[in-house]
């Protein structure tokens, strides 16, 4: 069992929900990466979606294209992402890591040796936004062999047989995009959010994790209510952006308010 599917394991006994937050690796500066991962996880972080810097990033709205364009001025690359893993494993030996991003680094690194570098360095599952599931078998199974989780995205518009391909490629938990456009959107629709969970569950047989408008305690907890996770990733980039020099601090901050409005929903908790 990997740590991602241990996580969602004991939540699930506890009647908890997941926190799923995004940072991306090498903003505001590669220094303070390993400081934010560690914030994530001192403000209650179950697992941690590390962003790979993309030149191209089609799915993410302004504010991430704005941490990925920074990132990469500064140097960040695949190859260092995986660095920094590999030194936050050093003192965090339980969180898992998810690396978020795109096919072109993966393809030029080689799919074979990023699985074996990405496993050594300590990453649980990869999410590669455009490796759609039923176009990547090979990569998928190389992925779980290797021992990562392949983890995909469903949204609004998928259909059955897209269910049906995740199903068989993915493994550990789906990545359900709340809204139809990009990350950091704003009208959150949770009454459709709340159709759709129970039949994706039914069709996948994973926890769902939803993401996309989600930007504070009242809009995570709604979400947390209907999913087994929460993934928030544009409003920590805009925690981290629009506060130089205190962004540990405000992240830590933000990510606790997050902790307590989803723990508030374990039985016997109350909202």
């Amino acid at each position: 069992m990997s740590r991602i599917q241990t996580v969602f394991q004991r939540l699930q006994a506890d009647g908890r929900k997941a926190l799923i937050p995004f940072v991306t690796a090498g903003f505001p500066t590669p220094e303070l990466t390993l400081p934010l991962m560690n914030a994530l996880v001192d403000g209650g972080a179950d697992i941690i979606e590390l962003g790979v810097p993309f030149s191209d990033p089609m799915a993410d709205g302004p504010t991430i294209q704005r941490a990925s364009e920074r990132a990469l001025a500064q140097g960040m690359s695949l190859r260092k992402v995986l660095d920094v893993v590999r030194v936050f494993r050093v003192t965090n030996p339980d969180t898992p890591v998810v690396l978020m991003g795109y096919a072109n680094p993966i393809e030029a690194m080689g799919q074979d040796r990023f699985v074996t570098a990405a496993h050594d360095a300590g990453v649980d599952g990869v999410l590669v936004v455009d490796y759609p599931p039923e176009e990547c078998d090979t990569f998928a199974a190389t992925a779980k062999a290797g021992g990562l989780d392949p983890i995909f995205l469903l949204a609004p518009t998928s259909s059955e047989q897209r269910f049906a391909d995740v199903a068989r490629a993915g493994r550990g938990y789906i990545y359900y995009v709340s809204l139809k456009g990009v990350t950091g959107s704003a009208k959150l629709d949770i009454g459709d959010v709340a159709r759709r969970i129970p039949q994706i569950r039914a069709a996948v047989g994973m926890p769902v994790g939803v993401g996309f408008g989600i930007r504070d305690a009242d809009s995570a907890q709604r979400i947390g209510a209907v999913a087994d996770a929460v993934v928030i990733g544009s409003r920590i980039i805009e925690e981290i952006e629009h506060n130089p020099g205190a962004e540990v601090e405000r992240v830590t901050a933000f990510m606790r308010g997050i902790r307590v409005a989803l723990d508030a929903l374990a039985p016997g908790k109350g909202v």
